[in-house]
């Protein structure tokens, strides 16, 4: 149906994310983090998404804690690991490829791998859903969170 493919088009980055319904948790993080109006710009932006189970999947408490050091560090971890899920520019599928270092927002890079059946990996996190397009970028689907590296 091209009409919902036009009408997701249609909508930037964070209104896609909204309307997929599997990153519910990772909308919350960016609004905690202020990085909804970042996102709502002109971009284009290339996101590597972790969908909800990966949130989940984070060790108990974890999210919650990284929520409320925002209070006193409003540039502390949590912004700095939601960045490391960003880049500038429109990076598609078609160019990913084995060895790929992805410039993050972040200031570090990330590093594809491809193995030898076709499977996509980020930083060791499964890329499950690619090219999930918007109007001021793209959307990858990453089935973990990924971490920047540590000083």
């Amino acid at each position: 149906d091209d009409t919902a493919a036009e009408a997701s088009a249609a909508s930037t980055v964070i209104g896609t994310l909204a309307a997929d319904g599997r990153f519910q948790t990772l909308i919350a993080a960016l609004d905690a983090a202020n990085l909804v109006d970042t996102l709502e710009a002109e971009g284009p932006f290339t996101v590597f998404a972790p969908v909800d189970a990966a949130f989940a999947a984070l060790p108990e408490g974890a999210l919650d804690k990284l929520v409320a050091q925002l209070d006193t560090n409003p540039r502390g971890q949590l912004l700095q690991i939601l960045l490391y899920h960003v880049s500038t520019g429109e990076l598609l599928s078609s160019d990913f490829e084995n060895g790929l270092e992805v410039q993050t927002m972040q200031g570090n890079t990330a590093n594809f791998v491809l193995d030898d059946d076709g499977n996509l990996t980020l930083n060791g996190a499964t890329v499950a859903d690619q090219d999930i397009l918007a109007e001021n970028g793209v959307i990858h689907a990453i089935e973990a969170v990924i971490l920047p590296p540590t000083e």
